[in-house]
C-alpha cells in the first residue's frame, strides 16, 4: 500500500515547500494539500520536482471561516465568490501539476435552492478542469464536526454526480467523516467504488492517529486494497502536540502488514 501526506494536517510546522521534502523524508509515496495558495505555485511545483512527489489534490478556498464558511459551492446568492474560488483552485492545481481539486460545498439549510445551485456550480468546475486533465471531488462531511454541511452522505453524493454526468467528478471517500456518519466502511467503499476519486483516513472519533480509535485501519486499508483500490490512501489526521514525525509509527506498521 502507498500513502499520501495531507499537509493540511501534517507537516504544518513549516511552509508548504518544506512540509514536502518532510513528506518525502518520512517516506510517502505522495501529497495532498488544504488552501495552499498564499505560498506562489513555482515554488510548490519545485518541491514536487525535487521530491518526486505528485500533488494528488487541493481545496477551494473555503469562504471567511471566521463568519462560519466552509465552502461556499452550495450557497445560494454566493455564485461568483465561489466561481472565483473554483477558477483560482483549477489555476492553481494545473500550475504546480496537481491532479484533482475538491470543491466545498459549504453550510447550508439543505434545501432545493442549494442543491439546484450546487449541482450548477459542480457542473461549472468540471467544465473547467476537463481540458486540464483535472478530476473534480465532492466529500460527504459529518454533521458532528461540521453541522449543516450540504453534503454529508455517500448516497447524496453519489446522486450528484449520477445526475451532472461529468466524467471527471467523483467522490472523496474518507474514512473518518463517513464511520461518523453510520459506518459500514467496506461495504459501503464496495458499493460506491466506481465513482470513488480519492480515499482519506483518520483515526475515529478524535480524528487523531489512525492507529488509534475505533476503526482497524491495519485491517480495513488492505482490505480496500484487495478490492483493486491502487492509491494512495491520504492520511489526513491531527498528530498532536508532539508533532507529526512522533506521530507515524502506523506508516511503517501499516506498509509492512501490506507486503
Amino acid at each position: 500500500m502507498r500513502f499520501s501526506a495531507n499537509l493540511g494536517f501534517l507537516f504544518t510546522d513549516r511552509p508548504l515547500p518544506e512540509a514536502i521534502h518532510a513528506a518525502a523524508r518520512a517516506g510517502f509515496a505522495a501529497v495532498e494539500c488544504h488552501f495552499p495558495y498564499d505560498f506562489a505555485a513555482d515554488e510548490v511545483r519545485a518541491a514536487l520536482e525535487e521530491t518526486g512527489l505528485p500533488m494528488l489534490g487541493l481545496n477551494t478556498w473555503p469562504g471567511d471561516r471566521a463568519a462560519g464558511d466552509f465552502g461556499l459551492a452550495a450557497v445560494a446568492g454566493r455564485e461568483d465568490e465561489a466561481r472565483a474560488a473554483i477558477r483560482q483552485a483549477v489555476d492553481y492545481a494545473q500550475a504546480i501539476g496537481a491532479g484533482a481539486v475538491h470543491v466545498m460545498a459549504g453550510c447550508t439549510d439543505g434545501g432545493a435552492e442549494a442543491e439546484a445551485v450546487f449541482r450548477s456550480n459542480l457542473a461549472y468546475a468540471c467544465d473547467l478542469a476537463a481540458p486540464h486533465g483535472l478530476t473534480i471531488l465532492i466529500e460527504p462531511i459529518n454533521q458532528r464536526d461540521v453541522p449543516g454541511y450540504h453534503l454529508s452522505s455517500t448516497a447524496h453524493a453519489a446522486s450528484v454526480i449520477a445526475a451532472l454526468r461529468r466524467d471527471n467528478l467523483r467522490m472523496m471517500f474518507d474514512c473518518y467523516h463517513l464511520q461518523i456518519m453510520g459506518g459500514d466502511l467496506l461495504r459501503r467503499f464496495a458499493r460506491y467504488q466506481p465513482i470513488i476519486g480519492h480515499v482519506q483516513f483518520a483515526g475515529v472519533p478524535d480524528r487523531g492517529a489512525p492507529d488509534q480509535g475505533e476503526v482497524d485501519y491495519g485491517w480495513l486499508l488492505p482490505q480496500i486494497a484487495a478490492l483493486g483500490w491502487p492509491g494512495p490512501f491520504g492520511a489526513e489526521y491531527r498528530p498532536g502536540e508532539a508533532g507529526t514525525e512522533s506521530s507515524l509509527g502506523w506508516l511503517t506498521r501499516f506498509s509492512a502488514s501490506a507486503e
